[in-house]
């Protein structure tokens, strides 16, 4: 089952969109930025095809661009300091795919340094929240016709080295949803390689058990925002997420929709600079959000199976 209804009018992308630039454009940073509001118009070309059948890489001056199936977006809410690295990574990492910054009302040069790399930039205006932009950019890979979409935090935890192996496990046909995993096991990495501190290991511990009376089968990091996905997932991610915990619903929402999500075990860092958004009160909210989301969840379930 797929969701099918589109985000409100406040959230639907502009439609001055182009997917081959010339010389003149990659000069001009700001004919890559895009603000919410208004219509969308025509959808980018369909990049369901094989990726055989196009010619790869980035374009070079004078040149026209080559067409990607995929892109990864980044929620960005005053990262200048943490995303230039991020993006440099992404590049080097993934060097075909492209790259959609969803600037979440920054104040800082969030979205003049994402323009200056060559990404594109959605402005949500004002400071909407994490879910929105989440929602926003599942959006944006759903009407510009990608066939794979990967979402990276801006604050450096998610090395994109990680991303790409996610990558290769959806084009693989493994799973439509790959999240990275901080406490699972296998391909080398040890299962307690992270260390949360007491308070949160009773949080991680309440959260792994919601998860699995939930989904009807463990999952050890129901919080992670290390995500690639395939083309089947993305009208079930698209959708305006409902509450504080959008990676908890999101899963709720792929299982629900019977779609194939993996959990693989990766390497985060330390916030590369700044401090966690998440904390402090917010935190508390979410805490209690998610528990709540959990809740409903079994009881919508147990009411199903009625």
């Amino acid at each position: 089952m797929r969701a099918t209804a589109r985000l409100p009018r406040s959230l639907v992308l502009q439609a001055t969109v182009r997917r081959t630039r010339n010389s003149d454009e990659l000069r001009s940073p700001e004919s890559r930025s895009h603000s919410v509001g208004g219509h969308l118009g025509a959808r980018r070309p369909d990049r369901s095809v094989a990726p055989a059948a196009r010619s790869r890489g980035r374009a070079e001056a004078g040149t026209t661009a080559a067409v990607s199936d995929t892109v990864v977006f980044i929620p960005a809410w005053n990262e200048e300091e943490n995303l230039p690295a991020v993006l440099d990574d992404l590049t080097r990492e993934l060097p075909d795919a492209d790259v959609l910054v969803v600037d979440d009302g920054s104040t800082d040069r969030t979205a003049e340094i994402a323009l200056a790399r060559g990404a594109e930039v959605l402005s949500l205006g004002t400071n909407r929240g994490l879910p929105i932009g989440i929602a926003a950019g599942y959006r944006w890979a759903l009407d510009h016709g990608y066939a794979y979409c990967g979402r990276v935090d801006a604050d450096g935890q998610h090395p994109p080295s990680e991303l790409a192996r996610l990558f290769a496990i959806v084009r693989e046909g493994g799973c439509d949803v790959a999240v990275g995993s901080r406490f699972v096991s296998g391909d080398g990495y040890e299962p307690y390689r992270y260390l949360p501190s007491p308070a949160r290991r009773v949080g991680t511990g309440l959260l792994r058990r919601g998860m699995k009376l939930a989904l009807r089968r463990p999952f050890a990091d129901a919080t992670s925002g290390l995500y690639a996905v395939n083309a089947n997932a993305l009208p079930v991610l698209a959708e305006p997420f409902r509450t504080e915990a959008p990676e908890v619903e999101a899963l709720l929402r792929l299982s629900h929709a019977g779609l194939r999500v993996e959990e693989v075990p990766v390497r985060m860092e330390p916030r590369a600079s700044g401090v966690s958004k998440l904390r402090g009160r917010k935190a508390v909210k979410v805490t209690a959000t998610v528990i709540g989301t959990l809740v409903v969840a079994r009881f919508l379930r147990a009411r199903g199976s009625d």
